[in-house]
């Protein structure tokens, strides 16, 4: 199973270090995880998606809520919350290939944001579906390199909004 968990934390030195230690300890997966601050400077916004069985999952959450720096804790239920990625991609493209590479990212909605002689550099924002998706697309190029931010989701609607006003 996977699990998109969001946790508000403070915004102090070390806490990504002591989250990701304890995943590390533990011996959990992590297979994203994003960081940033949110409207209160005090405080950092981190989502991670994890897999494992159902005990795995309820530990990670156990273990990470007990951590000092952990504000709030939330898993992010597909049907409840909106995910997004955003992935950079550099293809290996002539002239020749190029125009049908621009057709394929029109489709996708993809902005191309740098153009050499042989290369261009795409970026996509969206589920992770619709990225891979993408990416397969690109199998008659040749894929140069491929940054990828990991998830960044919310839930849906104003309910739940966690408020940490001392």
């Amino acid at each position: 199973m996977v699990r998109v968990i969001q946790l508000i934390v403070d915004n102090t030195s070390g806490v990504l270090s002591r989250i990701s230690g304890l995943f590390s300890r533990r011996g959990y997966n992590i297979e994203s995880i994003t960081a940033g601050i949110t409207a209160d400077p005090r405080y950092t916004r981190i989502t991670i998606v994890t897999s494992g069985d159902e005990n795995i999952l309820e530990q990670i959450e156990k273990q990470v809520g007990k951590l000092i720096d952990v504000r709030d804790i939330r898993v992010l239920e597909p049907a409840e919350s909106v995910y997004r990625e955003l992935v950079l991609i550099k293809v290996k493209v002539g002239e020749d290939k190029r125009q049908a590479l621009v057709t394929v990212c029109d489709v996708f909605r993809a902005k191309i944001i740098d153009i050499t002689t042989d290369s261009m550099i795409i970026e996509l924002t969206g589920t992770q579906s619709k990225i891979n998706a993408f990416i397969e697309m690109l199998s008659d190029y040749e894929i140069l390199e491929i940054a990828r931010t990991g998830i960044a989701g919310l839930r849906r609607g104003s309910e739940g909004v966690v408020n940490l006003n001392d």
